[in-house]
């Protein structure tokens, strides 16, 4: 036996032992604490909404394939060219490696003479995003009075109406879920318990606006723990203070005053496993493109929250 080459060997080993030990326990030492914890195993998908590219539905499935994004949530401007042509707007959806993680059904009337046709909208959506391959549809309204807050009966009829449609989609399989949203009946935090507290859990869940909550006066974190039986999506973006007719803009993820870790601890909490998805109304800046605000926004995901796309 060679002692003298065995007992360097063992020297080297010993070294580059230690060597390894002390990078990682340095790592563990630079570490923020949350990110360690979120990058735990998650369930949480992370889709994309093709509002940013205002219509250009087409390159917004382009963008967001050749980015890593698996779930593209569309809008009801899509129902009109495709209503007849599912199978394409299908096949490029598919060949993109993209899933329909959401679909933007629109406004829903608290008019009495308006709910038929109202529902009738819906679930003619829904039976578009079924032939997708979609199982979620998104309902908003723009009813909220000008002059006042909205009576707790407004609120309640949005709920009432909403658990009619959910009703019939349900019996597509296409969830149904109500956005919260600023300058709508469910801008404030107490505005919005009203409404989910009248909705049916059967028939119609939440989809948390994490920057409308946000800019309504709540703490999205808190929210996801409050309704954590209601969740069935998120929408991700940030608000910050800004020079606008509102006094505030949407922004990427990490932007502005939203406490987007924080938010993914809570779902992580309570073992979320459905869609996150990014979502900015407008490009924020003007020299900014749609890419550029995804890639931004991947960026956070991927490096700061430590999420993967997929």
């Amino acid at each position: 036996m060679n002692y003298i080459s065995d007992k360097n060997n063992y020297e080297l080993d010993r070294r580059s032992f230690l060597r390894t030990a002390a990078l990682a326990a340095s790592a563990l030492v630079t570490s923020p604490v949350w990110a360690d914890e979120l990058v735990k195993k998650s369930g949480i998908k992370i889709g994309y909404s093709s509002i940013t590219w205002g219509g250009k539905d087409e390159q917004a499935i382009k963008d967001l394939a050749s980015l890593g994004y698996k779930g593209v949530q569309l809008r009801a401007n899509t129902f009109g060219p495709y209503r007849n042509k599912v199978s394409d707007l299908r096949r490029m959806l598919t060949e993109n490696g993209l899933e329909l993680c959401m679909f933007s059904s629109g406004n829903v009337e608290i008019d009495p003479a308006k709910e038929a046709s109202t529902i009738d909208t819906h679930v003619a959506h829904a039976s578009f995003v079924k032939a997708l391959g979609g199982s979620s549809l998104q309902l908003t309204n723009n009813v909220r009075p000008k002059d006042r807050a909205p009576s707790v009966d407004e609120l309640k009829r949005l709920a009432a109406v909403m658990n009619e449609i959910g009703k019939q989609t349900a019996d597509m399989g296409v969830q149904a879920v109500y956005h919260n949203h600023m300058h709508q009946l469910g801008e404030t935090p107490e505005e919005v318990d009203v409404i989910v507290q009248a909705m049916d859990p059967r028939y119609v869940k939440l989809l948390l606006d994490i920057a409308h909550y946000k800019q309504g006066g709540g703490e999205p974190e808190k929210a996801v723990l409050q309704y954590k039986n209601m969740i069935h999506a998120l929408h991700l973006k940030d608000t910050k203070p800004a020079d606008t007719k509102n006094g505030y803009k949407f922004v990427e993820l990490g932007q502005g005053r939203v406490d987007v870790p924080a938010v993914f601890k809570a779902l992580n909490k309570i073992k979320f496993d459905g869609w996150a998805v990014v979502e900015l109304d407008g490009v924020p800046d003007p020299e900014k493109s749609p890419l550029v605000c995804a890639e931004i926004n991947k960026k956070f995901i991927t490096e700061t929250l430590r999420h993967p796309l997929s």
